[in-house]
């Protein structure tokens, strides 16, 4: 399953709060059986957002909990748009087969 993690820099973050997150960042490697496909960090500074394929989402959920003091985080289980389309298409024609 892939999904896509969004994350924020937390409200009550400070200089010291954000050395922090830069230290144990610079320490840490993503669980095994992940593959980060896009790690990607926003202009502004503050988030960013990344692509992750795993099978146990409990993993992505072990990587978030490290940041948990430093970020805000959501995550979105997400399709290849091919499939979403078919699936959005097979819907369609159900709801119009019903009189």
């Amino acid at each position: 399953m892939k999904y896509v993690v969004m994350w924020e820099t937390r409200q009550s973050t400070s200089e010291e709060t954000q050395a922090r997150g830069l230290q144990v960042f610079s320490k840490w490697s993503p669980s095994e059986g992940t593959d980060f496909q896009q790690f990607l960090g926003r202009v502004d500074g503050r988030g960013g957002f990344a692509v992750v394929e795993t099978g146990d989402p409990s993993l992505v959920a072990k990587d978030m909990a490290t940041f948990g003091p430093f970020f805000e985080f959501s995550l979105y289980p997400v399709l290849e748009i091919a499939e979403a389309a078919g699936i959005g298409m097979e819907a369609v024609q159900m709801r119009a087969a019903i009189s």
